[in-house]
């Protein structure tokens, strides 16, 4: 299945993204977390956005696809800036949902 790579990249992302955001949550200093965890929640919504859809197997998805690796690409970048272990693997993910939408739409 065409989609089975992106669905599977997708769920990871979202998992990493949102345990990212509850972590981040934690930190002393909440205030230098906040661009890192608006994006986590953004990223997965727009994975779980895109994961539904891809689920149903609906073919014009291409615009959503890049939507989603623009917003992946930008979590990753900001979650690399950040030394916890929770931001790596979230940045991480992310780079592997990027490489995963890249490939869709190629």
């Amino acid at each position: 299945m065409r989609n089975e790579r992106l669905i599977n990249a997708l769920g990871n992302c979202i998992n990493h993204c949102n345990y990212c955001a509850d972590k981040c949550l934690d930190e002393d200093d909440v205030k230098k977390m906040v661009k890192c965890i608006r994006l986590d929640r953004v990223c997965a919504e727009a994975c779980a956005a895109l994961n539904q859809i891809l689920a149903i197997d609906y073919k014009d998805v291409n615009d959503l696809v890049a939507y989603c690796k623009k917003v992946c690409q930008a979590c990753a970048d900001e979650c690399g800036k950040h030394e916890t272990q929770h931001c790596k693997d979230c940045a991480e993910a992310c780079k592997e949902c990027v490489k995963a939408c890249e490939s869709y739409l190629a």
